[in-house]
């Protein structure tokens, strides 16, 4: 998979090689390699802009993903602190009916 950074170099990539061949076209009259160069700086443009996307993406993950990290901790130890607590209150009650209801 290729990354923002990638992308954006492919990008630029055809974008130049686009001008260069629309240019030529242009210059020896041929409207095919002209339109063909067109498009491939269409095709540069759209590369650069999804690499833009790509390497923001990459960076909010980045930047969010130790604090998840912490959320995540944070989250499994109060649930297992609830789980403790309603053990020991479970336990407790069992006490106090086994000594409520013991025969002397």
């Amino acid at each position: 998979m290729s990354t923002g950074a990638q992308n954006k170099l492919k990008g630029k990539y055809d974008e130049v090689a686009g001008k260069v061949k629309q240019s030529a076209g242009e210059a020896t009259k041929n409207q095919s390699m002209a339109n063909r160069g067109t498009a491939q700086q269409v095709k540069g443009n759209a590369e650069q802009a999804w690499g833009a996307v790509q390497q923001a993406a990459s960076d909010v993950h980045k930047s969010n993903q130790a604090h998840a990290e912490k959320k995540a901790h944070d989250t499994r130890e109060k649930v297992t602190s609830t789980a403790q607590n309603a053990k020991e209150r479970v336990e407790d009650r069992a006490h106090q009916f086994q000594a409520n209801h013991q025969t002397m």
